[in-house]
């Protein structure tokens, strides 16, 4: 059975994979982009910054030189900015000691389990599996029941074919984001005989309303800095975001290192 699953997945994926710019990269510094820009974050909306970022930052020599406003100004609208910081800090930490080990991507600043088993993966032919949240939908299906932990990763290594696990990890990531949805299109889907029940699918918890949010306020006053240059507190006031919040905003940025404070002016770092 998994042979066949196998088989009519990449069958599958070699007729309707996804064009995103980043896919066949020789470099895994864009790979390497991409993943960090889709944390937490819809393709979608990553394509369009992808392709201005790496147009401004084309090596990963480029970003390691670059200063953190040029960086946090390119990145700026994808949100969760302090995932710019960390993609810098491994920009150089990889200039200063060379890449990593694929097994050991995860020593990189902001690089997790999942990252780091697709950047390897994709960019240096690793065989391990990547589980994303749409990979745990697809797999839970496939095996009937709700898989998480240890669990998930066994059934993720015993699925991954021998040979070709860029292009699985890719295919299983694209058939949860076009036909393994939460609500799965099964009719179209290329790998429904083997699938034991269609139906098996927690949603992942609500995320906190963003009007009114700390993520809001943050996002208002980084925005502001990188086009004032500075400005102390009064000077925000005419974002409209009471005291209290503003306040909070300002120490969570600072906590990130993206923003500095000298006398009453706050500025984002260089």
């Amino acid at each position: 059975m998994i042979e066949a699953r196998r088989g009519a997945l990449l069958a599958w994926y070699d007729r309707h994979r996804r064009s995103l710019p980043w896919r066949d990269a020789a470099d895994p510094y864009a790979v390497l982009v991409s993943e960090i820009m889709a944390q937490q974050t819809q393709i979608s909306r990553v394509v369009p910054h992808f392709e201005r970022f790496v147009e401004q930052f084309p090596t990963v020599e480029a970003l390691a030189a670059a200063s953190l406003r040029s960086v946090l100004a390119a990145w700026s609208g994808l949100g969760y900015n302090r995932r710019a910081r960390y993609l810098q800090e491994a920009a150089r930490h990889i200039v200063e000691h060379g890449w990593p080990d694929p097994g050991a991507l995860q020593t990189l600043p902001g690089v997790g389990p999942y990252t780091a088993a697709a950047v390897a993966s994709i960019a240096f032919d690793e065989p391990v599996a990547a589980v994303d949240t749409n990979a745990r939908r697809v797999l839970s299906r496939w095996a009937g029941e709700e898989l998480d932990g240890p669990a998930l990763q066994d059934v993720a290594a015993s699925e991954l074919p021998p040979s070709r696990a860029a292009d699985w990890n890719q295919a299983i990531m694209d058939l949860g984001a076009s036909l393994c949805r939460p609500r799965p299109e099964c009719g179209r889907c290329p790998v429904e005989p083997w699938c034991s029940d269609p139906s098996v699918y927690s949603p992942p918890g609500s995320q906190s309303a963003f009007d009114g949010s700390i993520r809001q306020a943050r996002g208002a006053v980084l925005r502001t800095l990188l086009d004032s240059g500075s400005a102390p507190v009064s000077g925000l006031s005419g974002l409209g975001i009471e005291p209290a919040r503003l306040q909070t905003a300002l120490e969570s940025l600072h906590a990130d290192g993206l923003i500095e404070q000298s006398g009453e002016a706050w500025a984002v770092r260089d």
